[in-house]
């Protein structure tokens, strides 16, 4: 599984300035990010991943995932995923397929280190300035603290307007 030595390498290796933060508790979630950091929201990021769907077709582990980089306790609407994707529904991708196409556990999904073939999105609102911004490294205990621009240079996110909604508890089904 990727952690944050991972992700430090990485950063080390292009020379982008960042931090990784040992939280003072463990976290179940990227939405927890805000309350363990005693953050606003904006300043925290959660990737969350979707499958392209089409009704009678079946995915499989090879079929492209979609990484959509929103603020903490929001969820993007899937209807905007899939028209700025150009196909015809999104669903939340199943949490077992996540772990094995990003090598990241689900709830704990970084927007860095994703393979090639997923499309990165990110939320505009999420997007501006350059502000320092917190997300998961893919462990529990830590997260990493980097500037907005660095961090959408490095996943290749494609700024999209989606409308979010706020996020209910628990895991996406």
């Amino acid at each position: 599984m990727k952690d944050a030595l991972s992700i430090h390498r990485l950063l080390l290796e292009r020379q982008m300035a960042h931090e990784i933060v040992r939280l003072p508790r463990h976290i179940g979630s990227a939405d927890d990010l805000p309350e363990v950091l005693g953050l606003p929201p904006s300043r925290c990021l959660c990737t969350r991943v979707y499958l392209p769907y089409e009704p009678g077709r079946l995915y499989t582990a090879h079929h492209p995932l979609v990484a959509v980089i929103v603020t903490a306790g929001t969820r993007p609407a899937p209807a905007a995923v899939a028209d700025a994707l150009g196909v015809p529904e999104v669903r939340p991708a199943p949490v077992d397929l996540v772990n094995e196409v990003t090598d990241y556990a689900a709830e704990l999904v970084a927007p860095l280190l994703l393979p090639a073939e997923v499309t990165t999105l990110v939320d505009q609102r999420a997007a501006h300035g350059d502000e320092v911004v917190y997300t998961t490294t893919g462990e529990a205990w830590t997260a990493l603290g980097i500037h907005t621009l660095d961090l959408f240079t490095l996943c290749d996110a494609k700024p999209t307007p989606i409308p979010c909604t706020h996020a209910p508890e628990g895991p996406e089904s």
